[in-house]
């Protein structure tokens, strides 16, 4: 074999090594086959080191940022976003598109998600806040203003971010984003007029859901960290769901007891106090921690349901969002 003839044979062989490597959609379709969410995690974690197609391995960054946000593991999330968006590259071949203005953004809202305003400010702060997309620097605009409410620490802070979202809802260029901030809005409030025009305006609306108790806000420490300047008050919920025995249920079809979450902190002393808090308005809480598989420990706040099975409706009562967990 001449010199020429081996050089082509070297080319060849490599361009097969090229091609024969795993696509992202094929990795993220074994990844879904996996019997947990942890295992597919650490599976698309293992065969992204693989990967040396910038497209294929931005792809894969943000598949596995997207389960990652699903799961509230929002720490992990946010870098997956972003490490995502720092990759420049195009889409790869059968995944999701996205913009890395767009990725930027997901990037901001897991920080905010874990009220993290400084790291979500140096998002805000970047390239992003010059877009041209109008949705972008809606977006931009909004969650700007979402920082600005999670540093917030007492109902004077609420003011001017307040005042500004109030003056967002008649910019037209800010109306892709008007059932958000009419529900932040209502939820900071407590005024009705808002919850009305997100059920009227938006019926179809997530925000509308939330509204009208079809749908509860994940208690992520943003919605929990934002003083209120009045009560938001759910709905009682539209959905019918027919009464059935199921494995979560006792031969009777009573539903086991369950328990409510209504806090998530990366901070143990802000968790107590909220316990603390509830204990003087006579429930019994109490406090778990978690450690994520980024190192973060989580200080959950909890309430147990009682035989009465009320708990969900006095919690609400007494101004505080829960959520039922196993």
């Amino acid at each position: 074999m001449n010199k020429r003839i081996f050089l082509a044979a070297i080319i060849i062989s490599l361009s097969g090594f090229v091609f024969a490597q795993s696509k992202a959609k094929d990795i993220a379709a074994q990844a879904v086959k996996k019997t947990s969410v942890s295992e597919s995690i650490s599976y698309l974690q293992t065969q992204i080191n693989t990967v040396t197609v910038a497209s294929e391995k931005r792809s894969l960054y943000i598949f596995l940022a997207t389960i990652q946000e699903q799961m509230a593991m929002y720490d992990d999330a946010q870098k997956s976003y972003a490490t995502a968006a720092g990759i420049s590259a195009s889409d790869a071949e059968g995944m999701p598109k996205k913009s890395n203005e767009q990725l930027v953004l997901d990037a901001v809202r897991c920080s905010l998600c874990t009220g993290d305003c400084d790291t979500a400010d140096k998002y805000l702060n970047s390239s992003v806040r010059n877009s041209k997309n109008t949705e972008i620097t809606a977006y931009v605009k909004l969650y700007s203003q979402w920082s600005a409410l999670c540093r917030a620490e007492n109902t004077t802070d609420l003011q001017e971010p307040i005042e500004i979202l109030k003056a967002y809802l008649k910019v037209e260029n800010m109306k892709l984003v008007h059932p958000v901030i009419l529900l932040t809005l209502w939820y900071v409030t407590g005024d009705t007029s808002y919850s009305k025009q997100v059920t009227t305006l938006f019926p179809k609306s997530t925000e509308a859901a939330i509204v009208k108790g079809d749908v509860q806000l994940l208690p992520v420490p943003f919605w929990f960290f934002v003083p209120k300047s009045g009560l938001a008050e759910q709905g009682t919920g539209t959905i019918t769901v027919e009464t059935t025995v199921s494995k979560d249920s006792d031969s009777d079809g009573n539903a086991k007891f369950t328990k409510w979450q209504l806090g998530l902190f990366k901070t143990e002393a802000n968790a107590k106090a909220l316990c603390d808090e509830l204990k003087t308005k006579g429930f019994s809480s109490y406090i778990t921690s978690e450690k994520r598989t980024s190192g973060t420990t989580y200080y959950i706040v909890l309430v147990n349901e009682t035989a009465e099975g009320n708990i969900a409706d006095r919690l609400r009562s007494a101004g505080y969002d829960c959520y039922p967990v196993e």
